[in-house]
């Protein structure tokens, strides 16, 4: 023997193949040496060998979050297309998938953080319906049977920043939208893939929070009520009230002169944020209230703020955390339990508690 495999190759691997059905040397091995193969198994034990092989020579990832890089010097490392937003590597087991809210909507691209915690990501194809017959919409869907990783950047040209690795929500991978063909043509059925952060996912504090404020569209058609859903303002009637106190809020921001805004890639997903001063920054977390619901949503609200400003600490000199609710809520007590947490706790009508 002159040559050793790096890595164990499953035995299960083998049982699966057709070619080992009739007769197969692994159920004989413990009986004397040598093993009787035939052309064909001899060929499926090559095609593993070599299999092995190529994924020792394949680039170990090196990109920390919020580092930057040339985009041609990613694929020269990693592998891809340098064009188009999905790129899956045929010289690494990567998917880079590249968000650029500057220039996206212009090919019908409209990414975004969703009220489910997701990043939204619009698929591959800019002209006519998306489907999977896209080699990049293909492998995001599934990439954790193809043993893929998801790399998000901020960015499509010249210098990109590394997001983080990501996941297909496994619950619900992706949803149906429509969006205009790139040059503002006509509307078509795109794929939206939710995304779900994994492993480390702080950037440094090079990383700017924000990007221009999004306004929620309140058009929101009912829908039935849900078995315990994890946020409350994720159905129907909630959603719609969840959007329009969202966008009054960012109203009446703006009207004073605030620098308004919704998170970008790169940041956690709260509802949107202003700057006070340059170095105060303010992340706002919005919830829908009513009688069934009040106790859950405060607390997952509560949740989420305090997640939001840990992950923010180092991006910004003060992060000042709000919690804006539809009305007032019925137990008093979590005006105080806010305040002790460091988290402002208001509704309608107390706009100056938050933006003064």
């Amino acid at each position: 023997m002159d040559e050793w495999l790096t890595q164990a190759i499953p035995r299960q691997r083998f049982k699966a193949d057709a070619r080992f059905e009739e007769r197969s040397p692994l159920s004989t091995l413990f009986a004397t040496n040598p093993h009787r193969v035939t052309e064909e198994q001899w060929s499926a034990f090559e095609e593993a060998f070599t299999d092995v092989q190529v994924a020792d020579i394949m680039p170990a990832w090196h990109l920390l979050p919020g580092q930057t890089i040339k985009r041609k010097e990613l694929h020269d490392r990693y592998g891809g297309s340098r064009q188009g937003g999905m790129s899956k590597c045929a010289k690494s087991n990567n998917v880079l998938l590249f968000s650029d809210p500057k220039t996206g909507h212009q090919h019908g691209y409209f990414d975004k953080w969703a009220e489910d915690g997701t990043f939204h990501y619009t698929g591959d194809g800019q002209t006519g319906p998306q489907t999977f017959d896209s080699l990049g919409n293909a492998s995001t869907r599934d990439h954790v049977s193809l043993g893929l990783a998801l790399r998000l950047f901020e960015g499509s040209r010249g210098i990109v920043r590394y997001v983080g690795e990501f996941a297909v929500d496994p619950e619900q991978p992706y949803s149906w939208g429509e969006a205009p063909e790139t040059g503002g043509g006509p509307l078509r059925p795109v794929i939206q893939f939710h995304l779900a952060p994994v492993g480390r996912s702080t950037q440094p504090a090079s990383v700017p929070v924000g990007c221009g404020y999004r306004e929620a569209d309140e058009s929101v058609a009912p829908s039935p009520a849900q078995l315990s859903p994890s946020d409350s303002d994720l159905v129907g009637r909630n959603l719609k009230a969840h959007r329009k106190l969202q966008n009054d809020l960012a109203k009446a921001a703006a009207a004073r002169g605030l620098d308004v805004f919704s998170p970008g890639v790169a940041d956690p997903d709260f509802d949107l944020g202003w700057r006070l001063t340059a170095a105060e920054l303010t992340v706002c977390e919005v919830k829908s209230l009513t009688p069934a619901n009040e106790t859950r949503q405060l607390r997952t609200g509560i949740g989420q703020l305090l997640d939001y400003q840990d992950r923010l600490r180092n991006r910004a000199a003060s992060v000042r955390a709000v919690l804006w609710v539809e009305r007032e809520p019925s137990d008093s007590r979590w005006v105080a339990l806010c305040e002790r947490v460091g988290i402002t706790l208001a509704w309608p009508g107390r706009e100056d508690d938050v933006l003064v």
